[in-house]
């Protein structure tokens, strides 16, 4: 009889080792906290930020990362030693590193060369190194190319995100956000609004909303410069955009394999300058600054705030705060760099002011 043995006991050690450092992060983990958003009056539709902010890594892609280093450990593509390797416009490389450390794993994001100052040293401060490329279209591209050059281990969030997290249930965000929402007014959301990055949230948001039977509706937001929009209205995957996002964290120049636009009901397109305008204002109501993403889910908010009010309807709407805008002070609230970007906000600022005065909301 023929035999062979691929994996060694003192790998498997590790591998088990690995797995349960990771398993304990989370067991040391709080849920993230349900807030509700200060609309003025008596709106009759309730607001709730879902802050993922509080993460130890400071981000929505703590739980990314977390799943995706269980998935590749229990693949059998990480052991001892394997180099990480991420493409990544910064908060799911803070977060990766973040694991690469905790697991004693070299760690390099691979990303556009624009992305904020901050975001580089949260990676560099948390052990990695940061591989910058001028053109963001070619992000994906180069670390695959690096991972293979170092004999290392592509994460490929793009990819993996809608399989590595267990959508049916296990504590992921749909689970948590209709928990928290028991003890509501409306415990069952009209609409979930997400943006999409990998498409991972939004896959698995909206397959937990079918799988539960809920009537909430699923609206996905999508930056300037994204081919989701235009994907999920032309039911196209192949679209492309040339350039890239200038909202770190959301938009691709194509449709990223973990995007399921069968689950999402409404898409919205998004301008820039109205991200970061609402993300602004929203800072000052909340007391703390919100990133440009946050600003962008908020957009398609208050927009379907709008509509319930107008047609008489009462309800709950939920929707992330995905991190905190201090990593973005030298970009999104900084004037000059607005100024820069040929970005007039003053538009969005009315329209976000007029819906917190009256809850009407006109673009």
């Amino acid at each position: 009889m023929d035999s062979l043995d691929r994996c060694c006991d003192k790998t498997r050690a590790w591998v088990n080792e690995a797995i349960a450092a990771v398993a304990a992060d989370a067991n040391r983990s709080a849920d993230t906290h349900l807030l509700p958003f200060p609309l003025f009056g008596d709106f009759g539709v309730d607001l709730y930020l879902k802050d993922e902010s509080v993460h130890p890594t400071g981000s929505l892609k703590h739980r990314l990362a977390r799943s995706l280093f269980l998935y590749a450990l229990c693949n059998g593509w990480i052991t001892e030693g394997t180099p990480i390797i991420e493409a990544s416009s910064g908060s799911t490389a803070v977060s990766e590193a973040y694991f690469a450390r905790m697991l004693g794993l070299p760690f390099i994001a691979v990303m556009p060369a624009s992305t904020s100052r901050e975001k580089i040293s949260l990676i560099e401060f948390t052990g990695g190194s940061c591989h910058l490329v001028d053109d963001p279209t070619q992000v994906v591209a180069t670390a695959r190319a690096l991972a293979a050059q170092q004999g290392g281990h592509y994460m490929d969030q793009f990819t993996y995100a809608e399989r590595a997290t267990d959508w049916r249930g296990n504590n992921n965000i749909a689970e948590s956000i209709y928990q928290q929402m028991a003890a509501e007014p409306h415990p069952i959301p009209a609409w979930v609004v997400v943006g999409a990055g990998t498409g991972g949230t939004s896959a698995t948001i909206g397959r937990y909303i079918r799988y539960q039977r809920h009537s909430t509706k699923l609206c996905v937001v999508d930056p300037e410069n994204s081919a989701f929009f235009s994907g999920w209205r032309d039911n196209d995957e192949s679209a492309y955009v040339c350039g890239g996002s200038r909202i770190e964290g959301i938009g691709r120049p194509h449709v990223e394999p973990s995007f399921l636009p069968s689950v999402v009901d409404r898409m919205v397109k998004v301008p820039d300058a109205a991200s970061i305008a609402i993300a602004r204002e929203a800072s000052k109501l909340l007391g703390r600054k919100v990133g440009g993403s946050t600003g962008t889910n908020l957009y398609a908010a208050f927009a379907l705030i709008a509509e319930m009010r107008q047609r008489g309807e009462t309800g709950s709407v939920v929707t992330l705060l995905c991190d905190s805008g201090d990593r973005y002070v030298h970009s999104y609230f900084d004037d000059a760099w607005v100024a820069g970007q040929g970005l007039d906000l003053r538009p969005h600022t009315e329209t976000v002011t007029e819906f917190f005065a009256s809850g009407r909301w006109t673009v």
